[in-house]
């Protein structure tokens, strides 16, 4: 299975799914003009890792700001890999926000409550 990997760009994150290693990282804003057709290849990696993901999956999200129909798109993607999860992969989220960024922290607590996957919240200095 290839890795998969997406450049950033002024209104898009970048994405980078370590397959061998069980790694997702999803770092930047979050704006495209079409967030379905953006997330689908990343939530359509995860559907081929759900297959033979590896023990412990570790997701890495550092995101500046996303917009509404990104955040539906944000949460396709936890509710993968929650059923990732519950298929036996230790999966954990840590969601990276700027320690004044209240929006954020907020986002991923919103997140947290939602899915059911440990979170860890990380602040990050800017």
């Amino acid at each position: 299975m290839d890795n998969y990997k997406i450049e950033g760009s002024p209104k898009t994150q970048s994405i980078t799914f370590d397959l061998g290693n069980g790694v997702l990282e999803i770092k930047g804003r979050s704006i495209p003009e079409n967030s379905i057709a953006f997330y689908k290849p990343l939530v359509d990696s995860l559907d081929k890792y759900s297959s033979s993901s590896k023990p412990a999956t570790t997701v890495n999200v550092q995101l500046e700001y996303f917009n509404t129909s990104s955040s539906k798109c944000i949460l396709d993607v936890f509710k993968k890999l929650e059923s990732i999860h519950k298929g036996g992969s230790a999966v954990t989220i840590n969601w990276h926000y700027e320690e004044d960024d209240e929006d954020m922290l907020e986002a991923g607590e919103d997140y947290q409550a939602i899915i059911n996957v440990p979170f860890k919240m990380v602040m990050v200095n800017e």
